[in-house]
């Protein structure tokens, strides 16, 4: 159990919380203790020990079931977010995610984790979300330690994860601890759960967009157990009954497995198996196709090495890929795969209570196919250069407690990235033509980069209810995504670092003030922040991205810095609960061949972004809730003036980002209806209405002639959604 707090009756202020795998380590003098450990929704347990060697003690907690007025059972202290020396980090409770209304009543973790401050949506409906002022692409998305390269399905409508499978989430606004790297922005780490090692349950979930069911329960009970979790759209299904052929034979769905297994080897030893797989299908008859999906692997092993040793072994497999599908008489796919193959070794040393050290390696080879287009005899009609890469890493960090005010984990993350051979690399000339052609053979280095991250974070506890935190670090990205797209396409892009294209480098400084009120029932804080960028990427004018050999041509590279303010007001406990966020903050770029070399907004930036959430238990069967978001226009690029050549209209531009898309606002609402609940059996109703009051939020804005009067230019706005009320039914038992 991730967070599991573990204290001693006797010692006030003394005790641990369970690490990513469960593991905890406390230091005592020799003596009599009451050991207690609690979790939110388990009852606490409590053992006595007669301490006189160090020894290991497991605790087995069960569910808390018993209906009374009211009990609080945390899995944090109340003033954790005060006295936890991390900034920068927010936790999302998965039970949150079952009453947040989101689009099509689909319960997601990546739209709401945009309802928190300094992370902001990509566009109306996306799964793409951006932090900090940082892209799309600078986000590093783990589950169960597998890097997840497209989160998206449908266009970005639904994110991949299924809530019935997570157990724990976690984003880190680029204050990431040195384990973690990779990414300029942030990291969103997904723990799957484990199972029941106890029983065997069934869950799930009928709605008007897709269905789902898991499967849970023991191996060997008290040693080890599974989870088997499925959902799956069916549009298609219902497309069969049409007698259209063309809408027949439509296929418009999508669909994700997840799986894991852990088994309790001895005392020292467990093994952990997981497993995701996902894929889109979108097709029209057999003229038109597109696939995409991930699939990821991780095989885990937690050792005990001593009482104060812990060691956790990764292997781990990642794949995207997207398949597009032709026929026109002649039958042609488009192939394009990115696949890593890690390994992980981290340790983690407890010196003492506040006295920790983190260290550990992390090795992945990175194989990209950029595109291969094929006709039906599978003879390659043309093929992009594959691209090969080596990414390793060492790091190191200390967690030390100065004073009983003052503590401080500093450490640093040694990196180096190759790009090797087999394979031919261009350098160019000043119009982007090949002015030279390198040819390397398989294993050989074309180029490395290294690099070093260092990281400092500092909590000054001022009383036990408020806080300062300040923070600096340093993140290195060495694969870039290509996209022409505002949220992100299933087709875009990825390039590693080259001989043409460098690693971007971000250095981000950061100030908090963290406070509690009320007996901790209100949690407050709030962060500024200065990020600057360095090797930053945009397009030449009319780039050419798909299919082109020379893509790297077609790239300009600048620097960038953003800067804001971030606000958060959370009420944690009681019937009624909710948080509002605001962030105010800037997003710009500089490059030389863009606007005269001025700094300019980046197509994320907003000025201004609000969320209110509300979350109301009327009574033991109805619980309801609300959100209300609100954000400044992303910037974009509007015509300014217009001529005609033979005929068509040609458009003239403003600057680069120099206009702005209309503020966006929307109202959610949404009400869960517990209909039976016993020890064995569990069934609900859930409603939600996405956009009540029927806003029309811009999705597009395209210009075109007045058809009556040609010489006139008229704003064409599309919006996709007014107006979605939607229902689920769930069960458990």
């Amino acid at each position: 159990m991730i967070g599991a707090t573990v204290t001693v009756k006797e010692l006030p202020g003394t005790g641990s919380s369970a690490n990513t795998y469960g593991y905890y380590s406390v230091t005592l003098p020799a003596g009599h203790y009451q050991i207690s450990a609690q979790f939110m929704g388990y009852a606490p347990q409590v053992q006595t020990v007669n301490l006189n060697q160090s020894q290991k003690i497991d605790f087995q907690l069960t569910e808390q079931v018993n209906e009374l007025k009211e009990v609080v059972v945390s899995s944090q202290r109340k003033n954790e977010n005060i006295t936890k020396l991390q900034m920068g980090v927010q936790k999302l409770d998965t039970k949150d995610l079952k009453n947040i209304p989101v689009i099509f009543g689909e319960k997601d973790v990546l739209k709401t984790i945009q309802l928190l401050p300094g992370i902001k949506s990509a566009g109306e409906g996306s799964s793409g979300f951006n932090v900090r002022g940082g892209a799309t692409d600078q986000n590093l998305i783990l589950l169960d330690e597998a890097t997840v390269y497209n989160a998206s399905h449908l266009m970005g409508f639904f994110s991949v994860f299924n809530s019935d499978a997570i157990k724990d989430i976690s984003v880190y606004k680029g204050n990431e601890p040195a384990e973690y790297g990779g990414r300029l922005s942030s990291v969103l780490d997904i723990k799957m759960n484990d199972g029941n090692d106890k029983k065997l349950g069934v869950s799930g979930g009928i709605g008007l967009i897709s269905s789902r069911v898991t499967l849970e329960g023991p191996i060997v009970k008290d040693k080890g157990s599974f989870i088997i979790s499925a959902r799956r759209t069916y549009a298609d299904l219902f497309a069969k009954l049409s007698k259209d052929s063309t809408i027949n034979n439509a296929r418009l769905y999508f669909y994700d497995f997840n799986v894991k297994a852990n088994y309790r080897i001895n005392n020292k030893n467990r093994i952990f198996l997981s497993g995701y797989f996902g894929r889109d299908v979108l097709g029209l008859s057999n003229t038109y196709g597109i696939h995409w999906g991930n699939s990821t692997a991780t095989i885990r092993l937690n050792h005990l090495v001593s009482d104060r040793l812990f060691s956790n072994t990764s292997l781990i497999f990642s794949n995207y890929n997207y398949k597009i599908n032709v026929n026109n008489g002649i039958e042609m796919n488009i192939i394009s795969r990115i696949q890593d193959y890690s390994m992980k070794q981290d340790f983690q040393l407890y010196w003492g209570n506040n006295n920790t050290l983190r260290f550990g390696i992390n090795s992945t080879l990175h194989k990209i196919i950029p595109g291969i287009i094929t006709a039906i005899s599978d003879v390659d009609l043309k093929s992009m250069t594959n691209k090969h890469a080596w990414e390793n890493a060492i790091y190191i960090s200390h967690q030390y407690g100065l004073s009983k005010k003052l503590s401080v984990e500093y450490g640093a993350r040694f990196t180096t990235f190759s790009i090797m051979g087999p394979g031919k690399f261009y350098t160019y000339d000043s119009i982007a033509d090949p002015r030279d052609t390198m040819t390397y053979k398989t294993g050989q280095f074309m180029r490395s980069y290294f690099n070093i991250e260092p990281r400092v974070s500092f909590n000054y506890i001022l009383n036990d209810a408020s806080s300062l935190k300040a923070s600096y670090s340093r993140n290195v990205q060495n694969l870039h995504q290509l996209s022409n797209s505002t949220s992100g396409s299933p087709t875009d892009l990825w390039i590693p670092s080259s001989n043409n294209v460098k690693p971007e480098i971000s250095d981000q400084v950061s100030l908090g003030y963290f406070r509690n009120f009320c007996d901790n029932q209100f949690e407050f804080f709030t962060e500024i922040y200065y990020k600057k960028l360095q090797n930053q990427i945009d397009y030449k004018t009319g780039a050419e991205l798909n299919f082109n050999e020379n893509v790297e041509s077609q790239i300009l590279f600048g620097k960038g810095r953003a800067y804001g303010l971030e606000m958060f007001l959370k009420k944690k406990y009681g019937r009624f609960n909710g948080w509002i966020s605001y962030t105010l903050s800037r997003t710009e770029r500089k490059f030389d061949g863009i606007n005269n070399g001025n700094y300019y907004p980046a197509r994320q930036d907003k000025t201004h972004d609000i969320s209110i959430v509300g979350i109301y238990e009327l009574n033991k069967h109805w619980t309801f809730s609300s959100t209300w978001v609100y954000n400044t226009g992303n910037a974009v690029t509007f015509p300014t003036a217009k001529y005609q050549i033979d005929g068509k209209t040609m458009m003239f531009y403003s600057n680069r980002n120099a206009n702005r898309m209309p503020a966006y606002h929307r109202l959610d609402f949404g009400a869960t209806w517990l209909v039976k609940k016993t020890k064995d059996f569990e069934s609900s109703w859930t409603f939600s209405i996405y956009n009540a009051y029927g806003r029309d939020n811009a999705y597009m804005i395209r210009f075109r002639n007045n058809e009556l009067d040609p010489t006139k230019t008229e704003a064409i706005q599309t919006t996709l959604f007014k107006f979605v009320p939607s229902f689920s039914y769930n069960f458990k038992f």
